[in-house]
């Protein structure tokens, strides 16, 4: 059974299921995390969706990239989660399929690509506290034991 994170399933309303990859970024005592300003403005793991007909780790460096400007070297998958929530930028009420891997940076290649994502360093500690998802805070406490 996949663990749920965040809002409680909607009774009667319709998700579409979304698979997406995302990264924790482990440099030392910190970690890369993306800051997105909008819609409500959090720091995140970074990753996202899976594209059809992309396989997930190939979307999972194109999505760091994206959201960082970082090239990584992925080490292990770490977990899987879901959350159920509506996404203003696709108006579409999904399941999002998180799966959640160890990584780290190897070269910092630019600036952002995404508009409204900022590269930022975090404390683990600060981490802990401050990713604003809770499938991202307990993937993190999981691999931190």
């Amino acid at each position: 059974m996949i663990r749920r994170y965040g809002e409680a399933v909607k009774s009667g309303q319709r998700y579409i299921r979304r698979p997406g990859v995302y990264a924790i970024l482990l440099d030392g005592d910190h970690i890369l995390a993306t800051h997105q300003a909008a819609p409500v403005p959090e720091f995140q793991l970074p990753g996202g969706g899976i594209d059809k007909g992309e396989q997930p780790l190939p979307a999972l460096h194109r999505e760091v990239f994206e959201e960082t400007g970082w090239k990584i070297a992925v080490t292990r998958q770490l977990g899987v989660f879901r959350r159920f929530t509506f996404m203003p930028d696709y108006e579409i009420w999904a399941e999002k399929l998180c799966s959640v891997y160890l990584a780290r940076p190897v070269l910092r290649l630019g600036p952002p690509s995404e508009a409204g994502h900022t590269a930022v360093w975090l404390p683990v500690r600060d981490a802990m506290t401050r990713l604003g998802n809770a499938g991202d805070r307990a993937m993190l406490a999981r691999f931190l034991g």
